[in-house]
């Protein structure tokens, strides 16, 4: 059975719905909802509050405007929306659901006057079920036949490209077939399961050369079993291939995907130590007293929880501890045992002490200079995570099993940290926040700050956008949040096509220093005004938290200005639009000299520099330009 068990149950369900149909402004209370426990019906019956007490004019309090996803299905997937919507209620999103009419896919996508083209998706999601693609194969039992329909299905998703210019999310195909073979399926080439699973093979290769993002059914059904996605009598009687239990994860599973595109992927694994890491109280039991390691099965459940973890390190996510303890105590299993996996150095953020966990956590997401949304709490006391849950509600804080063998499990079916694609950056990402923290002890210690910076010997490498750095240029145009002057959102297809364009500047500026490289930090866009070519707009400005106040910005400023000037533009336009997260460079423009041009009561404001008198700002940074 499909269950999102991470999350915490519910008891009083039918009085919480009526509570949050009773309030004012109910945003808050829905999103608390929908971060709890919920099946098929709860799912539905909230889905029903949602629309019920938040119309679609009226997000009240969702932190962005409505994601418009259309769902474009050979069968019957009326039953999903309600999934999808509450899992972007979960994650504060607000989602808005079209569905093309049964098996009408194609005729909608390729009529221009269709209801598919006046709602213009955000996000297209291609559900199309086993039988139907099967379909497309023919009797043949070579792979020409499953070539050929990937190749159809990449022209559909050429179609859908140039139409919607969205992101495009394909669903795999669900194994439903009986075999017929046995273990050997793959020596009898008409076997429609082995056709299912060799165009899943190659639909991967497909996918990841045309930038399309997978829903991978057939994974999850490898993990739970056939059964919990499909059943073949509702199929026979309703043409539904995903079984209606199963609607509430398939929601989950796709916003995934919808919310990694927009930089909603959680950041940071904050794990308690005590029964967390290992199993008793080091302070109690001390380090020989502890249970870690080969000899027995729960010190070896810890060690393999401690491989998972490492292995979410390796590929970029931060590490933080927040642990009751002294701290000499809490290190030393770090320090000091044989068995022990992890080590200081693999921590970003350690904060051991007796204060309350929730201002702990406060004080990591300051340290690291990241929202608290992005942290997620792993903890075995659930006296804790109740606490935490009720102080800082944005955390995400998964209810993890009594056995720690399955504390790896369970976090990685909760997907908090789902990724798209994985870049060099996210690989070097451990290490930078390392440095990064020495820097701010430096920093902290030094009583001269330009000194301080002097010191640091940094170097500042702009870079035109090209092929090499593109996904993490499209990585950070999708999930930066913090500094980030208009939260425009780009596709990789968007942001190539600017490579070699006149009439758009985009840059990419890598930041090094004596303590390590911090990789592609910002990213800029502008564009020549079509009105006025003595006029460059800037699109986009962006820029990781990491290295505030290090003169990075008006070093990026002084490089914009030279090449705005080499393209013959004689001014600078910027626009500031406010999002929930952007508030910290409300006044950027302002700082830097940009004198105002309006500001409307929403908080957009638009400023101008005229670049004929402009003085480049003095930095400690040595600039290095292609």
């Amino acid at each position: 059975m499909l269950d999102l068990y991470w999350l915490p149950e519910c008891p009083d369900w039918k009085e919480s719905l009526a509570h949050a149909r009773g309030a004012a402004g109910p945003w808050p209370r829905l999103v608390g909802l929908a971060n709890r426990r919920l099946d098929f019906v709860k799912t539905n019956q909230l889905d029903h509050l949602l629309e019920d007490s938040c119309p679609e004019q009226h997000t009240n309090g969702a932190s962005d405007t409505p994601i418009r996803l259309a769902v474009l299905g050979s069968s019957t997937v009326t039953h999903l929306p309600p999934g999808l919507r509450v899992a972007a209620l979960r994650r504060g999103l607000r989602l808005q659901v079209y569905v093309t009419g049964y098996g009408q896919y194609r005729q909608e996508l390729f009529d221009s006057s269709s209801a598919l083209h006046r709602f213009h998706p955000d996000v297209v999601l291609l559900a199309m079920d086993t039988r139907h693609v099967l379909g497309q194969m023919g009797d043949d039992n070579g792979t020409g036949a499953v070539e050929n329909a990937l190749s159809r299905l990449a022209e559909l998703w050429q179609k859908i490209r140039a139409t919607f210019d969205c992101q495009l999310v394909q669903q795999t195909l669900l194994p439903i077939f009986p075999g017929i073979v046995g273990s050997n399926e793959h020596r009898l080439g008409t076997s429609r399961r082995w056709r299912v699973s060799d165009f899943n093979h190659r639909l991967r290769q497909y996918a990841d050369s045309a930038g399309v993002d997978l829903l991978a059914l057939d994974a999850s059904a490898e993990q739970h079993g056939i059964s919990a996605w499909y059943d073949d009598a509702l199929w026979h009687r309703a043409k539904q291939e995903i079984h209606p239990l199963a609607a509430p994860m398939y929601g989950e599973l796709t916003m995934r995907l919808v919310a990694a595109q927009r930089g909603r992927s959680s950041k940071c694994l904050v794990l308690d130590l005590d029964n967390t890491l290992w199993g008793g109280v080091i302070g109690d039991d001390g380090l020989e007293g502890i249970a870690l390691g080969q000899g027995s099965a729960l010190g070896e459940a810890y060690v393999e929880f401690q491989r998972w973890v490492l292995d979410q390190a390796r590929r970029g996510v931060i590490l933080a501890v927040c642990s009751k303890n002294d701290e000499a105590n809490a290190l030393l299993p770090f320090e000091r045992h044989p068995e022990m996996l992890i080590s200081r150095s693999d921590i970003a953020a350690f904060v051991a002490n007796w204060g309350d966990k929730a201002a702990n956590l406060r004080v990591i997401a300051e340290r690291l200079n990241i929202g608290a949304d992005a942290l997620v709490f792993a903890d075995d006391n659930p006296f804790e995570r109740n606490i935490v849950r009720r102080e800082l509600p944005h955390v995400a804080v998964p209810e993890l099993p009594e056995d720690p063998a399955f504390y790896a499990r369970c976090l990685a079916d909760a997907g908090y940290f789902e990724a798209l694609s994985v870049t060099a950056e996210d690989l070097e990402r451990s290490r930078q926040y390392q440095a990064n923290l020495q820097r701010e002890t430096l920093r902290a210690s030094a009583t001269d700050l330009n000194g301080y910076l002097a010191s640091l010997k940094m170097r500042l490498w702009a870079q035109s956008f090209d092929a090499v750095g593109l996904k993490r240029v499209v990585q950070l145009i999708n999930k930066t949040n913090q500094f980030n002057l208009t939260t425009r959102r780009y596709s990789e297809a968007e942001v190539e096509a600017w490579i070699g364009n006149k009439s758009v500047l985009g840059l990419q500026f890598r930041l090094t220093d004596s303590l390590g490289d911090n990789g592609i930090i910002s990213v800029i866009v502008g564009k020549l005004d079509d009105m006025d070519a003595k006029r460059m707009i800037i699109d986009s400005w962006l820029m990781s938290c990491r290295v505030l106040g290090r003169q990075v910005e008006i070093t990026c400023l002084n490089i914009l200005v030279a090449r705005a000037k080499a393209l013959g533009a004689a001014e600078i336009v910027g626009e500031y639009i406010p999002t929930a997260k952007n508030n910290m460079v409300r006044e950027h423009y302002s700082k830097l000299n940009f004198l105002p041009v309006q500001e409307d009561p929403d908080g957009r404001s638009v400023w101008r520099l005229p670049l004929q008198q402009y003085a480049p700002f003095d930095t400690c940074i040595e600039v290095h330009e292609e």
